[in-house]
């Protein structure tokens, strides 16, 4: 089976006539309802295959493998999708509009042309869509609002791990994502480390959330008054990857015990400890002096991600 990836990663199976010869990665013409779109065709394994059968994606409508001439309108395309961004960006500085111009795409007919930008707020673009038809002529003319998450999910590039951005390659959708998730995971809070490309809390906080979770439900709850081979102690600390507990003593020592090997006792620990921040050990969850921001600004709104790209 033939793909084609359409905006973001989504991929859409293609049906080509029998007697029509496509090999992987050849440019190809398909029907959208935008119009005619330019696109790879990708080679997919069985199992991929059996998956979409699954799904009942619904194929789209293949119309010819690219010719020397389509290539070469193709590239003409791009030159156009450059030069139309700049002249949208020039109006959009002249009506002085609080939106960030992303991408400007042409469908390969060149009966639609849709401009995709991010803002902060609702956007009054009547007047400048009214300026875009003289310059735009013949042409129908769309201006797609997308969040700051799709943005990304529109580009390339590498995250703080080194591997592609997950919205680039195979996240379908975006799930919700706040502090909370970096609060009880341990991690610190800086914006800087726990933030991607699009400004937002990162997805991966989420991936093993429900695993730190339930492995804390297993061990001493911090707080607890425990006994424990050097004495009585209260815990003060958890860290998550190791299982082990840290434990404050009478003595004011602080010990790292295994979780298992310490008892929870009923009796009321007079010792006082300093629960810093999450609990967590090795969290420091102080920002650096130099990243100085609101935290409330890397959480997800509604301006994070639209899912309609």
């Amino acid at each position: 089976m033939f793909v084609v990836e359409l905006q973001k990663n989504k991929q859409y199976p293609i049906e080509i006539p029998e007697n029509v010869i496509v090999k992987p990665n050849d440019m190809v013409i398909v029907q959208t309802q935008k119009g005619e779109e330019a696109a790879k065709a990708i080679l997919v394994p069985s199992e991929v295959e059996k998956n979409i059968r699954r799904k009942k994606i619904p194929s789209i409508p293949f119309v010819r493998v690219m010719t020397k001439e389509d290539i070469a309108s193709y590239e003409e395309l791009k030159i156009l999708e450059e030069k139309g961004f700049k002249d949208c960006l020039e109006l959009i500085k002249q009506h002085n509009l609080q939106m960030n111009l992303f991408k400007c795409q042409y469908t390969f007919d060149r009966k639609k042309v849709t401009f995709y930008y991010t803002a902060p707020e609702r956007v009054d673009f009547r007047n400048l869509l009214k300026d875009l038809t003289k310059v735009f002529k013949h042409i129908r003319i769309d201006l797609k609002h997308i969040g700051v998450r799709d943005e990304t999910a529109l580009c390339t590039g590498s995250g703080l791990c080194g591997r592609p951005f997950c919205c680039s390659t195979f996240k379908r959708q975006f799930d919700s994502i706040n502090i909370k998730l970096a609060h009880d995971q341990g991690m610190p809070i800086t914006p800087s480390k726990i933030s991607g490309t699009c400004g937002r809390l990162l997805c991966c906080l989420d991936y093993e959330y429900k695993n730190y979770i339930e492995t804390a439900k297993e061990m001493v709850p911090i707080g607890s008054g425990v006994m424990t081979e050097d004495g009585v102690g209260k815990v003060c600390a958890q860290n998550i990857l190791t299982k082990n507990v840290s434990v404050k003593l009478s003595d004011g020592k602080i010990k790292e015990f295994a979780s298992s090997d310490v008892e929870m006792i009923d009796a009321d620990v007079n010792i006082e400890i300093d629960i810093n921040h999450s609990g967590y050990k090795y969290a420091s969850m102080q920002s650096d002096e130099n990243d100085n921001i609101d935290i409330r600004e890397i959480e997800d709104d509604r301006n994070s991600s639209t899912d309609d790209i």
